[in-house]
C-alpha cells in the first residue's frame, strides 16, 4: 500500500470515528433532553388548569346568556403569554405532536443553553397566530419533523389551559441565516430545527384549525 493510500485509509478511519462520536453525543443529549422534558411536564401538570378546548359556535337553541365568557387572549390578543416557572426557566405551555408521540414543554424565550433543555419560543404568540418555535434536532425534540405529512395534527396548551389546534400545511428547507424567510408568510405556527450538518433549517408550517 502506498503512502497516499495509507493516508486516505487513516483519514477515513478518523472521519468515521468522528461521525460515530457525534452520533453518540447527539443520542446522549437527546436522551438527557427527553428525561428533562418528562420531569418538567410532571411539574407543569400541577400548574396547568383543566384543559379549555376551543369554544365552538353556539347553536341557535343556546342563548347568548348561556355561552361561556371569552378567554382573556380573545379580548386582548396582544397580551403577554402567561408563564409557569419550573427548574429556573419560564414555560409558556405544552406542544403535542401525536404522529411523533411527542409532548414537549415550551420555554418562553430562546437561548442556546435553554435549547439543550427543551424547545423554545423563537418569536410571536399563539394569541396573534404567528408563533415560531425552535428546537435542537434531537429525536426527542424536532429531529423527526420530516416524518410529518400535510394534515397531521398538533396542539398547543398554554399555561391558562387554553388549547390551540393546528394541522401541518407545508415543510420547507431554509438557509440557516435567512431569518426573513423564516418569519415570512402568514403561518399560524412554525416549528424549525437544523439538519444534522447545520446546513439548512427544517421548517414546518402549520395552520390553525380551531376558532373561538
Amino acid at each position: 500500500m502506498g503512502k497516499r493510500s495509507a493516508w486516505l485509509v487513516r483519514l477515513g478511519v478518523v472521519l468515521l470515528a468522528a461521525a460515530l462520536g457525534l452520533t453518540m453525543y447527539n443520542l446522549r443529549q437527546s436522551n438527557d433532553a427527553a428525561q428533562t422534558a418528562a420531569q418538567v411536564l410532571q411539574e407543569l401538570e400541577t400548574a396547568l388548569p383543566e384543559r379549555r378546548e376551543p369554544a365552538q359556535a353556539p347553536s341557535a337553541a343556546v342563548s347568548s346568556q348561556e355561552t361561556e365568557p371569552k378567554p382573556d387572549y380573545v379580548l386582548n390578543p396582544d397580551m403577554e403569554m402567561p408563564v409557569a416557572r419550573v427548574q429556573n426557566r419560564d414555560y409558556i405551555g405544552v406542544l403535542t405532536i401525536p404522529a411523533l408521540g411527542l409532548e414537549l414543554p415550551i420555554i418562553s424565550s430562546w437561548d442556546y443553553p435553554s435549547l439543550r433543555v427543551s424547545p423554545c419560543r423563537y418569536t410571536g404568540s399563539v394569541y396573534t397566530d404567528n408563533m415560531i418555535i425552535a428546537a435542537h434536532n434531537y429525536a426527542s425534540h424536532f429531529g423527526r419533523l420530516r416524518e410529518l405529512s400535510p394534515g397531521d395534527s398538533l396542539t398547543f396548551q398554554d399555561i391558562d389551559g387554553n388549547v390551540f389546534s393546528y394541522t401541518v400545511a407545508d415543510l420547507e428547507l431554509i438557509d440557516p441565516y435567512d431569518i426573513s424567510q423564516m418569519t415570512a408568510g402568514d403561518w399560524d405556527l412554525t416549528l424549525f430545527t437544523c439538519t444534522l450538518g447545520g446546513q439548512q433549517r427544517v421548517t414546518l408550517r402549520c395552520d390553525r384549525t380551531d376558532a373561538v
